[in-house]
Order: C-alpha cells, then structure tokens, then sequence
C-alpha cells in the first residue's frame, strides 16, 4: 500500500515528466492523475490545484538548488572576511550549483532544465511569477557581493550585465548537448566542471569589461 508520502512524491514525479515534455499550460490534471495512477481527490489533498503543484515541483528542486548556492557564497564571504569575495567565486557559487544540477540524471537534472525552459517560454503570468520570485530571492542575496567585485560598474550596466549572465547560465544549462553536436564531438558537455570554469571564465570577463 502507498504511504501518504509516496503518493505525493509519485504525483511530483508524474506532474514533473509531464510538465516538462508538454509545458504547464497545455497538461491537464487529468493527464498527471493517468500517469501518477491516483484519483483527483489525492492531488487536492495534496496541492489543492494545478498551480499550487507547478508550484511544488520547481520548489522541490529550486530550494536545495537555492540554498547551496547560498551556503557556498557564505563560505567564500567568510573567507573574504571585511573584503570583496573575488568575482570568480560569486560567478561559481551563482552558477556552479545550477550547472551541476543540469547534469545530474540522479536528481532529474535534465528533465528539470526542460521543465524551466518550458516555464521560461511560457505566456502566463502566474508561471512568470513563480519563476521570478525564485530568481529575485536568489538576485538580492548575491547583489552586494556581485557590487562589491564590481564596484565601479553603474547601475543600468549592472542590470544589463546581471540580464545577459542568466541567459548564458540559462542556455548552457537547458541546451549543452547541441555543442557536442556542433563542435563534432570536440567539446564534452558531460565535463561538467570544465563547463562551470569555462562559464565563470566568460562571465567574469564580460562583468568587467569596458562599458
């Protein structure tokens, strides 16, 4: 017999697949009851809604995802003691984390990247909420240390910057495979803390160049 628990995490792991391989707007309930092989009153009791489960499956993800990023720019600010944590290690602990996620098959990784891409493209303001309330939790954490690295950097340029470092992170988490296909096998997504360096390495460059 399924635990109470079981029957959430089988309702997360439906919503997630089906979510991902059909976007949030256009999988219906039904569609997660067929595959989680439970009744609507169990989704109810669970989540209450479709939203709420959406909801759910990028916070089962997110959070943890959040709070490493999180617990490994506190270690380098400790480090850094009264000064700047140096701009490569806020870029790793920003995106490092992400990048690792994207690759680990263990915690879903690539089904999940295929979930935000989805989320990321859809026209719905209540899915663009949940997103950027994520985002903006972890911005305004990593906005002093990012200002401290680049202390002379103005204020719309940093935006800009901030704006063209998320695409970046975005693509090569949600789309790394299509460079081992471009490159003819020369670049190994699969390398993955090659891939963070190499991602730090450019960003950290373009946060300092010349504006």
């Amino acid at each position: 017999m399924k635990t109470r628990k079981d029957t959430k995490t089988g309702i997360l792991d439906a919503a997630e697949v089906l979510f991902a391989s059909r976007g949030p707007n256009a999988t219906s309930l039904r569609q997660i009851i067929g595959k989680a092989k439970v009744n609507l009153a169990a989704i109810h009791y669970h989540f209450g809604s479709k939203e709420s489960l959406l909801e759910a499956v990028l916070a089962r993800r997110l959070v943890p995802l959040n709070a490493e990023r999180l617990a490994l720019l506190e270690d380098y600010e400790l480090t850094a003691g009264k000064g700047a944590v140096p701009l490569p290690k806020v870029l790793e602990a920003l995106v490092g984390p992400a990048l690792r996620l994207s690759r680990d098959p263990g915690k879903g990784g690539e089904r999940f990247m295929r979930l935000l891409g989805r989320c990321v493209l859809e026209p719905d303001e209540k899915i663009q909420g949940l997103i950027n309330t994520q985002f903006h939790y972890v911005l305004e954490r990593f906005r002093p240390a990012l200002l401290k690295a680049l202390p002379n950097l103005p204020p719309e340029e940093f935006f800009w910057r901030i704006h063209f470092l998320v695409g970046a992170m975005a693509h090569t988490m949600a789309d790394s495979e299509r460079l081992r296909d471009i490159s003819g096998g020369l670049c190994n997504p699969d390398d993955t803390e090659g891939m963070v360096q190499r991602l730090v390495s450019f960003l950290n460059a373009g946060l300092k160049a010349k504006s």
